[in-house]
């Protein structure tokens, strides 16, 4: 039994145990060893908080994880595959892996004069395309950013091109640049002029390749500047316009510094698509062999490789040409990040 006993110092009550005799304060529990429901909750708690803080840390990998897998096994895997197919020979013969040679394959492709003429129409219809491709974007969706009538209507219209199936576009395109029939040859003819040898000509015929690519892609990149131009505040605007500066002014001083990422991004995947040009010069060609034209004048380097790898079955030369392929995209892309984080530095 428990008896409560004044204490004169503070002024409290406190209650005596019979068993030890000592004064404990009123109203305070007793201190008792924890119970074993009380260590298995505790346990519970402390697996629940370790299970949260990795679900914290690997939640996002896992998210993510299914794109990487993927790359892994359609992407990383024939890419490391090539590199090993680069270095031996193939049997043609047999289809089957052959000695192991070294460079020799990557000596062969660079000392093949068909290889160079595919680097340099490569690079030619990529100029032809990218540059203008950007540009003509970039307008096009300043433009829509506009108030303009019907703007749904317009931004889904320079979709469509995207949505038209690539063979398809190449008959459209093969009809207006047939070298004799041609819409375009019938035009020139009425005005008492030549027509061009559009599949001929090895310049003209990487501007009607550069038209295609042009066609198709430019409203798909026009898009992703006008969803960078709708996310710029809009009182920057108001207030350049307060201070007498005219759309073009706003545009070039405001628009375009806002959207650099965007920019930067759109000109590397329209480098790497450019460099990488392959069913359009492929379906253009109106040869048997279609290589490309019968003297290769607008084969590309991704064309290149199908018709050694595919047709002429030299899997160790044509997996050799990816690689240079490869490794000049790569280069490109690094000089495209290094101009921008110097042009980005300037401006800070």
């Amino acid at each position: 039994m428990t008896q409560q006993v004044p204490d004169s110092r503070a002024g409290e009550v406190t209650a005596t145990s019979p068993a030890s005799g000592s004064p404990t304060p009123a109203g305070r529990p007793h201190r008792t060893e924890p119970s074993a429901s009380d260590d298995a909750a505790r346990r519970r708690l402390l697996r629940r908080q370790r299970r949260s803080r990795w679900d914290l840390k690997l939640s996002p990998y896992l998210y993510v994880s299914p794109f990487f897998i993927l790359f892994a096994l359609v992407g990383l895997f024939p890419l490391l595959y090539t590199g090993f197919l680069a270095v031996h020979d193939w049997n043609r013969a047999y289809y089957v892996r052959g000695d192991f040679v070294g460079l020799d394959n990557f000596v062969w492709v660079l000392k093949d004069p068909v290889f160079r003429t595919s680097l340099v129409n490569t690079f030619s219809i990529f100029l032809m395309s990218s540059v203008p491709q950007v540009l003509l974007a970039v307008s096009i969706a300043g433009l829509l950013d506009t108030r303009l009538r019907g703007r749904t209507f317009w931004r889904m219209s320079v979709l469509l091109p995207f949505v038209v199936a690539p063979a398809a576009a190449v008959l459209i395109f093969g009809s207006l640049f047939a070298d004799q029939s041609g819409v375009v040859n019938g035009f020139l003819r009425e005005l008492g002029l030549d027509g061009i040898r559009w599949h001929v000509d090895r310049w003209w015929s990487h501007l009607a390749i550069a038209g295609m690519v042009n066609w198709r892609w430019t409203g798909y990149n026009a898009l992703i500047f006008l969803a960078a131009m709708q996310a710029v505040p809009r009182d920057l605007y108001e207030a350049a316009a307060l201070d007498g500066a005219g759309r073009v002014r706003q545009f070039l001083s405001i628009t375009l510094p806002l959207i650099r990422p965007t920019m930067v991004f759109v000109i590397v995947t329209s480098t790497i698509g450019g460099l990488q040009v392959f069913t359009e010069p492929r379906l253009f060609d109106d040869t048997p062999s279609r290589e490309g034209g019968a003297d290769h004048q607008f084969m590309t380097t991704t064309l290149y490789v199908y018709v050694k790898g595919i047709e002429d079955q030299f899997y160790g030369r044509a997996s050799a040409a990816a690689w240079i392929l490869f490794l000049i995209i790569v280069a490109i892309a690094v000089l495209n990040f290094t101009l921008t984080r110097l042009l980005t530095r300037r401006s800070a």
